[in-house]
């Protein structure tokens, strides 16, 4: 059984990781077969949105515990190929059923709208095994709430994580997430591609980058989107009461 399932459909990647006997547990064949789909996804010009999920009952639960200990790793040691590090600009949907902890929390938290069905809990457990966790946290929520989560190492509800901006939405079941997930990626599709990237870029380049180089980088990627075709297609597309044709250029 393949710890990966990819396809693409209607210019949308979906992304699942497939060991529901270990909770979607990252071991070293599903850290390699993530990060070339993120690659392919990436480099594909006809796919424009991804959906990332996990089957079973979990999105992931981060680092297979016991993988590490067979191979004498540390916690915090094992290196993902995340979006971030892949350099994966184009938007990313997480599509979370059931637990979301640890570099599972991470990975979510690298995806641009996060949504989660009720059964569903997150957390930065790192602590935990005495690893340090994702610091992005700290300016994606209230500091007090991020504190929490990363001090106390204690998981928290779908409902709770609505309440602070953790995750966009909470539904019912797997279902309904799914079409909940499509129905957000249509309404990415709407919107011109390259912009949409350049936003991606800018909110995570943040991350890792001085003030001046933030600044610097919106600057060229504002001219650049500026310049295209696309920016033409827009506003005329508005006008005329239709939908864009986008051309990527």
């Amino acid at each position: 059984m393949p710890v990966l399932l990819y396809e693409k459909r209607n210019q949308i990647a979906y992304i699942t990781l497939n060991r529901p006997d270990v909770l979607n547990a990252y071991n070293i064949e599903l850290i390699e077969a993530l990060g070339d789909a993120l690659v392919d996804y990436r480099d594909d010009p006809s796919l424009l949105v991804a959906i990332m999920s996990g089957a079973g009952r979990a999105f992931s639960v981060g680092a297979d515990l016991k993988d590490m200990v067979a191979r004498g790793q540390a916690a915090g040691t094992r290196t993902l190929r995340t979006p971030i590090k892949q350099e994966v600009w184009k938007p990313m949907i997480a599509a979370i059923d059931g637990h979301a902890l640890a570099g599972g929390f991470s990975m979510a938290l690298e995806c641009d709208i996060r949504l989660a069905t009720e059964r569903s809990s997150l957390g930065n457990v790192g602590a935990r095994v005495s690893a340090i966790g994702t610091l992005e946290l700290l300016d994606m929520v209230p500091m007090g709430e991020a504190l929490y989560m990363m001090l106390t190492g204690t998981p928290i509800s779908a409902d709770e994580a609505y309440r602070i901006g953790l995750v966009h939405k909470v539904v019912p079941d797997r279902e309904t997430l799914m079409q909940e997930a499509e129905a957000i990626a249509e309404e990415i599709k709407l919107c011109a591609p390259l912009a949409v990237q350049a936003v991606r870029r800018i909110a995570y380049t943040r991350f890792t980058r001085p003030p001046n180089e933030i600044q610097e980088l919106t600057q060229s990627l504002r001219k650049r989107v500026s310049q295209t075709e696309d920016a033409k297609e827009g506003p005329r597309a508005f006008a005329e009461k239709r939908k864009p044709v986008w051309k990527m250029r």
